[in-house]
C-alpha cells in the first residue's frame, strides 16, 4: 500500500493534520474518523477508492497528529468549525463525505448547516445515543449537567493515560475492544495511533479530555431540524451487533429528506473495519454518480 502525504491547516489557532491520497483532479472525498480514533482508520477504505477520488482524511482536534485543544474543550461546534475550515481550504465544493461515529455526527451537523456543500453523505453510526438516552442527558437540570461536566474534567486532570509496554500489548487491547479486528488491522491501527514515550512505553495519541462530554448539547428536536436540512442523498450505516439503535425502528430516519439505511450483519460499531469488503462495495456504489 503506497501511503498518503501529511498536510496541515489551521483552525482556531490549532495546527490540524490531514492525510491526502493524491489525485487532486478527481472529485473530493472526505473521510472523518470517530472519537479516540485517527485518520489512518480509513487507510483500507482510502486505498480501495483512491483511484476514483481525491481522498482527504483529517485527524480531528485532539486526535492523531493534530494539536490538542487548549483548555481541553471538545464540543461538536468546535469540530464542525474545524471541518468547515478544512473544506474551505480545499475549496472543492460540493464534496462527498464518509464518516464514522463522532465523525459522522460532525458530518451530519455540517451537512445540515451547509447543505449545498455536500454532494453525498455516508454516515456510519453517527446519530448519537438512542433517543431515550439522549433525552435523559439533555433533560437533566442545567446545574446537574454542569456539575457532572466539572467533575469529569477534574477527574480527567488526574487521570494518567495508560502506558503499554509494547505495541503488541496495545494491539491485543484493541482486539479486546473490537473482537472483529484481525491481528493485522489491530497492528496497523496501533502503530499509527500511538506515541512512544521516553521510557520506551507507548500511549495513545488522543487527548485525555476528549473523553468528557460538554454540558451543553442539542436536544432531539434540534437534531431533527438539522437532519431535516440535509438535501443530498444520505446513507445511514449500522452494524447489527452494535449498541446503536436502528434509525428506522426508533423513527429518527423520518427526519431526513432523502436517507436510506443499510444494516451490516456480522459488524459492530466499526462497520468499515468489521465488514471492510462489503462496506467498500456498498460505499463505492452509493458514491458513484
Amino acid at each position: 500500500m503506497v501511503g498518503p502525504s501529511s498536510q496541515f491547516y489551521i483552525s482556531q489557532r490549532l495546527r490540524l493534520h490531514y492525510l491526502s491520497w493524491g489525485n487532486e483532479d478527481k472529485p473530493p472525498l472526505v473521510l472523518i474518523h470517530g472519537g479516540r480514533d485517527h485518520a489512518h482508520n480509513w487507510d483500507w477504505v482510502a486505498n480501495a477508492l483512491r483511484h476514483d477520488y481525491h481522498i482527504v482524511a483529517p485527524d480531528l482536534r485532539g486526535h492523531g497528529d493534530s494539536e490538542w485543544a487548549i483548555g481541553g474543550m471538545y464540543a461538536i461546534t468546535d469540530f464542525v468549525l474545524d471541518i468547515a475550515q478544512l473544506l474551505e481550504a480545499l475549496d472543492r465544493f460540493p464534496v462527498r463525505i464518509v464518516a464514522h461515529s463522532l465523525g459522522a455526527n460532525i458530518a451530519l451537523h455540517y451537512t445540515g448547516f451547509y447543505p449545498d456543500n455536500v454532494h453525498k453523505l455516508v454516515a456510519i453510526e453517527g446519530m448519537g445515543p438512542p433517543p431515550r438516552i439522549l433525552s435523559d442527558r439533555v433533560n437533566a437540570a442545567v446545574d446537574e449537567r454542569m456539575r457532572g461536566w466539572v467533575g469529569s474534567m477534574q477527574k480527567l486532570a488526574g487521570r494518567q493515560p495508560r502506558r503499554y509496554p509494547s505495541l503488541d500489548a496495545a494491539a491485543e487491547r484493541m482486539q479486546e475492544v473490537n473482537s472483529f479486528l484481525s491481528p493485522e488491522q489491530a497492528r496497523h491501527l496501533t502503530v499509527n495511533g500511538m506515541a512512544r514515550n521516553e521510557d520506551g512505553t507507548y500511549t495513545w495519541k488522543f487527548d485525555n479530555y476528549v473523553r468528557s462530554f460538554p454540558p451543553y448539547r442539542y436536544d432531539e428536536e434540534e437534531l431533527r431540524s438539522i437532519w431535516g436540512r440535509i438535501t443530498c442523498r444520505t446513507l445511514l450505516v449500522r452494524g447489527t451487533e452494535s449498541w446503536a439503535s436502528d434509525p428506522i425502528e426508533d423513527g429518527r430516519i423520518d427526519a431526513f429528506q432523502n436517507a436510506e439505511l443499510r444494516n451490516f450483519e456480522g459488524a459492530g460499531h466499526w462497520v468499515h473495519h468489521d465488514q471492510l469488503d462489503n462496506f467498500v462495495a456498498v460505499a463505492r456504489d452509493f458514491l458513484a454518480d
